[in-house]
């Protein structure tokens, strides 16, 4: 049970204390970064009341809180707050986008004095039968107050539902792209704000990647053309943090269940390719001496919550 002096203690600072969205970047040989934290549910919350608060997505706080009701957490209950993160396998440079976490991750360019950080926040992504696409890419042009011209087949699907859309939405409050669009280089794809910002943290858009409105409007000046984007899929995220090995584990994608029906056995695999990878010298002999944990690794199986645990001793 999490002591409630500590508790007292973390729900005193403000809000804006406890959101993990700029971080300091770490060393390249350090992949951990923020805390996991907790905070009351307070009258007439619910937790996407919270995890809007926090910076965090649907999917992410009802992981790390499978105990709780989604719509009438009780008064007082205490909810984790998952601000702790594995940084994605991928160069950090410009956009990282992990699609099973369904998170985004910015390194801006240090500004003189300054030290380097990293912003990380919560998104949406494409459903299963309009899935966004992998690979490398760049942002090709941004827009503020965008219109929306449908393409044919969102068209086709939204008249097929009864609620025909007409060729172009003016920039407004019906406007599902909000008030700011960052355009990737993979035609008819963008990162871009929404008029509906409770389904942030889940798979419920048509490809492209959605944020909360207050989120991409403090990145959108600071992201130029040309910007690179990573999109990647990594449900099983390793790091180390000192000499500890993290896993952060994750629900694979819907269209990958088949690849990962043995889930604990893709993770060892993983394991074992991270430390070949990451852990040796040029001789072939280990970096680091450590015991890996078989019950915490089973244990982050069998939750797959999307927080970092410690697997080694």
């Amino acid at each position: 049970m999490i002591h409630k002096a500590l508790i007292g203690l973390l729900i005193c600072l403000p809000a804006r204390i406890l959101m993990a969205d700029t971080l300091v970047l770490p060393p390249a040989d350090v992949d951990v970064v923020g805390q996991v934290q907790y905070t009351e549910a307070r009258q007439d919350d619910t937790l996407l009341d919270i995890a809007r608060r926090y910076d965090l997505g649907q999917n992410e706080i009802l992981l790390a809180n499978p105990d709780i009701d989604r719509w009438l957490p009780e008064p007082g209950s205490i909810v984790v707050l998952p601000n702790r993160f594995i940084i994605p396998a991928a160069q950090r440079t410009g956009l990282i986008l992990n699609l099973p976490e369904m998170r985004l991750y910015y390194f801006p360019k240090t500004k003189p004095g300054r030290f380097p950080v990293m912003i990380t926040h919560p998104v949406s992504v494409g459903r299963m039968d309009w899935v966004t696409p992998l690979g490398k890419t760049t942002i090709a042009s941004k827009q503020k107050d965008p219109s929306w011209r449908p393409p044919k087949s969102i068209k086709e699907e939204a008249a097929r539902e009864g609620r025909p859309l007409p060729d172009i939405i003016p920039a407004g409050p019906d406007n599902p792209l909000g008030r700011y669009a960052l355009r990737l280089g993979i035609p008819g794809y963008l990162i871009h704000s929404t008029n509906k910002p409770y389904g942030v943290g889940m798979r419920v858009s048509h490809g492209c990647v959605r944020m909360y409105p207050e989120d991409i409007e403090s990145m959108f000046n600071d992201i130029p053309v040309s910007t690179p984007v990573q999109i990647v899929n990594q449900p099983i995220k390793l790091g180390w943090l000192a000499d500890t090995l993290f896993i952060e584990l994750h629900p694979p994608l819907d269209e990958d269940l088949d690849q990962y029906n043995d889930y604990l056995q893709q993770v060892l695999d993983a394991i074992a390719e991270f430390i070949a990878d990451r852990e040796t010298t040029l001789d072939g002999e280990s970096t680091r001496r450590f015991t890996l944990n078989g019950k915490a690794i089973r244990h982050a199986v069998e939750e797959k919550n999307g927080i970092p645990v410690a697997i080694s001793r």
